[in-house]
């Protein structure tokens, strides 16, 4: 059985809760139980009263970042550059569909144009994000057939 709460007071799933009909007094219900018939708040009076919804509290369990600590660190780590190398085996549209697949918002556009920086010059910078992240990029390259590495970033943000 649960019990909700109204205002300070504790109702079990035995009362019911019933608005009045034709009420002046908009802010408060009325509720009945078996015996009686009270009369509760549930917002206060002026500005910005109503009903507040649940509070929604983060849990963290024990050796656990929060999310919002994981945000902050990935936004502190210093940068680092996903670089695609070029090879004499994989067709360029295989590379082209590889990057769009791997890279989070790769468009056509670019990854046409690192694809081909990569087979003209023998490298091209992919993307420049946090270490964890171009770890897992290159990683990802890596598991698709490419030839890939990262290095720090001498400047630029993620």
């Amino acid at each position: 059985m649960e019990t909700a709460i109204c205002g300070r007071l504790a109702l079990s799933p035995t009362r019911v809760i019933h608005p009045k009909p034709g009420d002046k007094y908009a802010l408060q219900k009325q509720w009945t139980s078996r015996s009686n018939v009270r009369t509760v708040p549930i917002a206060g009076v002026g500005k910005g009263g109503g009903v507040l919804d649940k509070p929604v509290i983060e849990k963290t369990t024990p050796g656990r970042e929060s999310e919002f600590d994981l945000k902050k660190s990935k936004k502190m780590s210093p940068p680092y550059r996903v670089l695609l190398h070029n090879d004499n085996y994989n067709k360029r549209e295989y590379v082209v569909q590889v990057l769009m697949k791997v890279i989070p918002g790769m468009t056509l556009d670019n990854a046409v144009n690192i694809m081909q920086e990569a087979h003209y010059n023998g490298m091209a910078v992919v993307i420049i994000c946090g270490q964890a992240d171009a770890e897992d990029h290159c990683m990802q390259l890596r598991g698709n057939g490419l030839l890939s590495s990262i290095e720090p970033a001498s400047g630029g943000g993620c």
